[in-house]
């Protein structure tokens, strides 16, 4: 999924160190929703901290739970940051080719906090999907081994 990383705009690149902060929480909080965290998550994160230099990965595993993720999310003000999160939640989510309700919930709880209509966040959702649908495809289409 990181060939998305090069078609769209980072808006991360200008976020402040809070929102950054906040971004790969609410990442990492996703990932364990559930109550299991697959490797291919793991992997997620991984190369997402590693392309925005997020050097204290570890240390933004220290956070009560969900609520105070959601609590503290509303640092982030930028509108096109707030939908980048939830696009780069809903590639996590399915990261593991397993869509939670636990995930599902949490990505619409965040989106909220952060200002966005339900409307946007479904929007967002479908866009992703159809996009790993998309991808699947190609690799039928062009006989390609996965």
């Amino acid at each position: 999924m990181s060939e998305l990383n090069n078609i769209l705009p980072s808006y991360l690149d200008k976020a402040t160190a809070a929102e950054k902060q906040v971004f790969f929480q609410a990442l990492i909080c996703l990932a364990g929703i559930d109550g299991y965290t697959h490797e291919s998550e793991i992997d997620f994160i991984t190369q997402a901290a590693q392309r925005y230099n997020i050097e204290n990965l570890d240390s933004l595993c220290n956070f009560s739970g969900p609520n105070e993720v959601i609590e503290n999310i509303k640092v982030i003000q930028d509108r096109h940051l707030a939908m980048e999160l939830v696009r780069e939640m809903c590639m996590l989510s399915h990261a593991d080719s397993v869509l939670s309700d636990e995930e599902t919930l949490f990505i619409g709880r965040i989106g909220l906090a952060l200002g966005l209509e339900i409307e946007k966040i479904e929007q967002i959702s479908n866009w992703v999907i159809d996009r790993i649908i998309w991808l699947e495809q190609a690799k039928i289409i062009f006989e390609e081994d996965k």
